[in-house]
């Protein structure tokens, strides 16, 4: 006996729909590998019907007060609080993680970064009246852009579909947001939570795959689109929205390098880098992958690392015991399976490697050693429960090695010597620099990086300034 499929809608100038043509797609609980929904396949009309709607809700939201903007996000936050079982559920779904990690680490940075952007929505200015020019006063406005073309990623679909909508309804924009075709569901409820506060066509989202989200790229409506994905999709939304150079928002791919040095607590930075490395299967940006540890505690490191990811514990989100759940998908299963069947003959994979159960895409976390600068699984993102370890010498090779990949997101430095500290965080190349802890976030300070990590940042009040546009006036004092 087959179980019937819920069906998710996308929600379009204040009202759930299914996609203009009927076009669905199944929707996968990873934990499972088994279909748990269906949502909509939306394409031209469906998209070109949310830009309406949004564009027609612009001007109305652009001219409601701060004040009343941030009300709104206030109320949105509340409500998030009030329904977090809700979102809770739907995200496990989504991504199979565990369900206790979820509501700790998930739900209270949402609510805290849409009450900071609450507050950001009252601190829209520009540099203060003056006279530059005898008998003329120059100011300068800070104003919405306009609309937002938005699309979230499937490793946080929740948190980053905050990230997109916070900032942009904060500084007055409307939104037509879509998520990760592997996982609709928490965005379709965030719709609904956000839908009961603000007018129709403020937020819309839109459920789909790679050519629903180019088709809104390209859309001639909105004014800006921004992206959480791979290199490859961003690169892609950066030459489409170059056609007719709308504004781009990039968060891109990771291979943050931890530099971890021969006075370290070596017990308290396994722990800590074990923890940022497997976390949600490792299937963050900013995630501890590639460690780089000094010669005289390699051994040492590396064999209280690998005992530290025989210890840690996958499995299904309702086991309060697991640290992560399983990967995304078939795909990115295949991909993370497929970095350790090519390891080259030098490596050494000293725990973990391989597929665990029969059920889902559950992979084991794993650690390898003998690994040189130019490997593969060094200079490409494996996206999973993977911690790769090198053994440089000294800071000059440290500083070489960690800055020599594509990516420049994240990076951590492990030392008692505050000099030391220093000089790296001045020489990484990297968005964020952390000293000895890796991974935390708050909403005051912003999160982007460099190279083809993307450009643009997110949270904090640069992560607000990115959803405005700034306006020169200039008066006559004579008129």
């Amino acid at each position: 006996m087959s179980t019937e499929l819920r069906r998710l809608r996308n929600y379009i100038n204040g009202e759930f729909r299914d996609a203009a043509d009927g076009r669905t797609t199944e929707v996968v609980n990873p934990a499972t590998g088994e279909a748990y929904a269906t949502a909509p396949l939306s394409g031209q009309a469906d998209v070109d019907a949310a830009m309406a709607a949004a564009a027609a809700a612009f001007p109305g939201w652009r001219d409601v007060t701060p004040a009343e903007r941030q009300k709104a996000l206030l109320k949105i936050a509340d409500a998030f609080e009030e329904r977090a079982e809700e979102l809770i559920a739907a995200e496990v779904e989504n991504t199979g993680k565990p369900i206790g990690l979820t509501r700790s680490e998930e739900i209270p940075p949402m609510v805290d970064q849409i009450r900071f952007f609450a507050g950001a929505a009252r601190m829209l200015e520009g540099r203060s009246a003056g006279e530059y020019m005898e008998g003329l006063t120059s100011i300068v406005r800070r104003e919405p852009i306009g609309v937002c073309a938005q699309v979230a990623p499937w490793n946080y679909p929740m948190m980053m579909a905050v990230w997109k909508f916070a900032p942009a309804l904060a500084a007055g924009n409307t939104v037509v947001l879509k998520p990760s075709d592997t996982t609709p569901a928490s965005t379709v409820l965030i719709a609904e939570i956000i839908g009961s506060i603000v007018p129709k066509g403020v937020f819309n989202v839109v459920c789909g795959d790679r050519d629903t989200g180019r088709l809104m790229v390209e859309h001639p409506t909105p004014a800006m689109a921004s992206i959480t994905g791979s290199v490859r999709a961003g690169m892609s939304v950066a030459e489409s929205a170059s056609k007719d150079l709308k504004r781009v928002h990039l968060e891109l791919g990771g291979k943050a390098p931890v530099v971890v040095f021969d006075d370290t607590d070596i017990a308290k930075a396994v722990e800590d880098i074990s923890v940022a490395g497997f976390f949600n299967a490792g299937q963050d940006c900013t995630a501890a992958t590639r460690v780089l540890v000094q010669e005289g505690i390699h051994d040492e490191f590396v064999a209280a690392l690998a005992k530290a990811a025989s210890e840690t514990k996958t499995g299904q989100p309702d086991d309060e015991d697991v640290l992560f759940g399983p990967l995304n998908n078939p795909n990115q299963l295949k991909q993370v399976s497929g970095f350790i069947e090519r390891l080259p003959a030098h490596a050494k994979v000293e725990a973990g490697g391989h597929q665990v159960g029969d059920k889902g895409y559950f992979y084991a976390p794993t650690v390898v050693s003998g690994l040189k600068q130019d490997d593969e699984i060094i200079q490409k993102e494996v996206f999973g429960p993977v911690i790769t370890v090198q053994s440089f010498t000294d800071e000059d090779q440290a500083v070489e090695w960690a800055n020599g990949v594509e990516y420049a997101l994240a990076s951590s430095v492990w030392t008692k010597n505050h000099g030391r500290a220093m000089r790296m965080s001045k020489k990484l190349d990297f968005g964020c620099v952390w000293i000895n802890t890796h991974i935390p976030l708050v909403a005051e300070m912003p999160h982007g990086g460099f190279k083809k990590s993307g450009y643009g940042k997110d949270l904090s009040a640069y992560g607000f300034d990115d959803y405005t546009r700034i306006k020169h006036v200039m008066t006559s004092l004579d008129a």
